[in-house]
């Protein structure tokens, strides 16, 4: 709105004030974009429903917004040890919720690097920000083009649908 009402009056100011009189500035597209979009189209998704997002190397690995509202409120969080080799699709973990358990799978294979401690105490992280705070583990990528097999956010909203219907 501020942004309008000085495109508004900004002609007016022009014609007192010569420094006013230059084009205005043209912001790029990408500087445009929400960042919520851009942290979101980084990120990949497996059909399982875990998530992975990729930063120097290190594969941070969560799951899906779906996943967590499936589940429900989750009340304990099981994961591995700091070093435990994963191949993709190697079982990690469980979470157990008032409602029921789901088992872990790797989105992609590498080494464990850290797990959120944060979860022991508080396994509810999951449900309130599955996506920032209540991420599972950190694990090294081995094999990057194991990133070209999951799905993007476009993708798996797809996927979700289909198997909603």
């Amino acid at each position: 709105m501020a942004w309008q009402a000085v495109r508004r009056v900004g002609p007016v100011l022009a014609s007192r004030c010569p420094r006013l009189s230059a084009p205005p500035l043209r912001v790029p597209a990408a500087r445009r974009l929400a960042t919520s979009s851009l942290v979101l189209s980084a990120r990949k998704f497996t059909d399982k429903h875990e998530w992975v997002s990729v930063e120097n190397g290190i594969g941070t690995v969560g799951i899906s917004n779906f996943a967590q509202e499936a589940l429900g409120d989750v009340v304990y969080c099981s994961l591995p040890e700091i070093g435990t080799k994963l191949s993709k699709h190697d079982e990690f973990g469980a979470l157990e919720s008032v409602k029921a358990a789901s088992e872990l799978y790797s989105p992609l294979s590498g080494e464990v690097t850290e797990i959120n401690a944060a979860l022991a105490d508080n396994p509810g992280l999951i449900n309130k920000s599955c996506y920032q705070d209540g991420w599972l583990i950190k694990m090294t990528v081995e094999n990057p083009a194991e990133l070209d097999e999951l799905m993007n956010e476009d993708a798996y909203e797809k996927y979700i649908k289909s198997i909603e219907d």
